[in-house]
This record gives structure tokens, C-alpha cells and sequence, in this order.
């Protein structure tokens, strides 16, 4: 049957600038309220020009192993999940993985754009539970204002930086009880980055044009959102044999307000079990959920054995859930 798989450190980094609405009026043609009517977002934390994303994902990851009593020798493996990593290589796993010494571990990043935390926690917990290893760092990390186009109103109000980090280790007890990944690429160009990889390497002429920016078909992406958290969630809950209702705690990515507000409706989960915080940082893409995970946990909103559904989707497109059990 394999090992159980459980969270057993939690924790996240913020950078300490704060982009508001209000500084978004001086900088394109909107206003406070058609954001936060539209997205729910009222601010968002923004990186500073020194501070790669493996600066925020080595502070999560040290708060997750001081959480977890663990030393950094003791972990086996580091997934981190990004879009925006520090270069294309070395990963910025293997950054992170220097910046903690932590000698032992094998270390890989995973490209699934907003789902890729969820697919780090699966990745990661097939590991543990097939016996090759003990403890696994996953990290969802992301300096989203470093690829995004603050002349274009309709992305810049969206995105924010920040990493948050889970460890994950055998339990006597069950822990993860279902995960649930997908993916299709055929709406892959509804949200990308068309320049800066190998179709498109930087050049003065894509620069120019602004290809190395965020680029999202708006209202494609939310039709997407709406259908498929409901979908991920219904999957995650038939395979776990379970109903909404043993639910105790719903995280799900911090896209828009309405995206969520959608996605609780359908599936009837009531608005005190479910986690927001999108009004203060915005879109994290993979950091977003252990962001969220990581105040939950701080704010003692979830006890132990609560049943916790986790579910994202983004970029690829891709889509992901996993329901643990705490």
C-alpha cells in the first residue's frame, strides 16, 4: 500500500514593498474600484530589483524546516515550482538547495505555471509513499512583477512575488488522501510568456514589442477557472470517497475573486471554510496556495485532523488538487 504521506513543516516569504491600487491609478488608466470590483485584489507585494526568487523561496523553506524540527542535511529532495526562476539554469531548486546546505538532497524545478505547487506536492509525495525517501521540500515561488508589463492594465493589476513551502514526511497516520493532476496544452498560448525560451530568444525586436511580458486572453482564462477548480475539486472529492461536506478547510489559488466566489457556490462549500487572501497580494502563480497554507497554519485555522482541499490551475493550461488530511 506504501507510506503515508503528511505535511509536517510549514512556510512562506513576502516581499516587504506594497503595490496598491491606488499607485496602479499613476501608473495606467484604472482606478481602485474596477480592480477590486473585477479581481478582489486590493494590493499586491512586489520584489525588489536585487531579490531573485530564490531569496523568497530559501526564507520559506528555512521557516517550513524550522516548522518541520528538521535540519537541512536531513532532506532528501527539493521540488520547486516556478515560472519566473532566476535563470534557466542551474534550477533554482539547486540555488535554493546551496543557500540551505542542504548536501544530501536532489533538487528540480517544475514548470506548471500556477498549478505548480500542487504538482510539486505530488510529485513529492510519490517518493516518500514508494519508500525512496523520508523528507521532501516543495516550494512554490515566484517573482511575478520581474515578466510583468505595467503598461498593460489589463495583466499589471493582477500579479504579485512571494514563495511559500511545505515538508513533507512519512506518517503513522493517513495524510494525503487524494491528489488529482491534468493538463491541455491546446490552450497553452491563453496564457504564456512568448519570449525568452528557445522559440523566441531575446532579442531588440521581440523587447520591443513586449513578448517577454505575461501575455493572457482575460476572459478565456476565467471561462477555463470557473469550470475547472469545480472539476478538480469533484475529482479530488470521488477519489478520496468523499462528499464536500467532510471538507473542513478549501484553499484554492488566488486568481480572482469571482474565479472563487464561482467555485464555492458550485460546490457548496460555505464561505467560512474557505481561505482568501487575494485582496493583499494578489496572483503569486505557484506561491499562492502555500502562501495562503502558510497563514492558515499561523493563524491556527486548521486543526489537527481536518480534512483540507488544496486546488489550483494556470498557465499550460494545467490544473491540479490534493486533499490531505491534517
Amino acid at each position: 500500500m506504501g507510506l503515508n504521506v503528511k505535511i509536517s513543516g510549514v512556510g512562506y516569504s513576502l516581499p516587504d514593498k506594497i503595490l496598491t491600487n491606488r499607485d496602479l491609478e499613476k501608473m495606467v488608466e484604472t482606478s481602485d474600484e474596477w480592480i477590486t470590483q473585477r479581481t478582489g485584489i486590493k494590493e499586491r507585494r512586489i520584489a525588489r530589483e536585487d531579490q531573485p526568487t530564490s531569496y523568497f523561496a530559501t526564507e520559506a523553506a528555512k521557516k517550513a524546516l524550522s516548522y518541520a524540527g528538521l535540519s537541512p542535511e536531513e532532506l532528501d529532495l527539493i521540488i520547486l515550482g516556478t515560472v519566473t526562476p532566476d535563470m534557466s539554469f542551474p534550477s533554482t531548486a539547486c540555488i535554493v538547495q546551496k543557500n540551505i546546505g542542504a548536501k544530501k538532497a536532489a533538487a528540480f524545478d517544475i514548470q506548471a505555471a500556477c498549478t505548480g505547487f500542487i504538482y510539486g506536492l505530488a510529485v513529492g509525495a510519490q517518493f516518500i509513499h514508494n519508500g525512496v525517501y523520508k523528507n521532501v521540500l516543495v516550494i512554490g515561488a515566484e517573482t511575478l512583477s520581474k515578466i510583468t508589463d505595467y503598461t498593460d492594465r489589463n495583466t499589471c493589476v493582477l500579479f504579485g512575488d512571494g514563495a511559500g513551502a511545505v515538508v513533507l514526511s512519512p506518517s503513522s497516520e493517513e495524510g494525503i488522501i487524494s491528489v488529482h493532476l491534468g493538463a491541455d496544452g491546446r490552450g497553452g498560448d491563453l496564457l504564456s510568456r512568448p519570449a525568452g525560451g528557445s522559440l523566441k530568444p531575446i532579442t531588440l525586436e521581440n523587447i520591443s514589442s513586449g513578448e517577454q511580458y505575461i501575455k493572457m486572453a482575460g476572459q478565456e482564462v476565467f471561462k477555463f477557472a470557473v469550470k475547472i477548480i469545480n472539476e478538480t475539486s469533484k475529482e479530488c472529492l470521488e477519489k478520496g470517497n468523499l462528499t464536500n461536506k467532510d471538507i473542513d478547510f478549501f484553499i484554492p489559488h488566488q486568481a480572482n475573486i469571482r474565479i472563487i466566489e464561482s467555485a464555492v457556490k458550485r460546490l457548496e462549500i460555505p464561505k467560512e471554510k474557505v481561505y482568501v487572501n487575494l485582496e493583499k497580494y494578489g496572483n503569486m502563480s505557484a506561491a499562492s496556495i502555500p502562501v495562503a497554507l502558510g497563514e492558515v497554519v499561523e493563524k491556527g485555522l486548521i486543526k489537527k485532523g481536518d480534512k483540507v482541499l488544496m486546488v489550483g490551475f494556470g498557465g499550460g493550461l494545467t490544473w491540479g488538487g490534493i486533499i490531505i488530511k491534517w
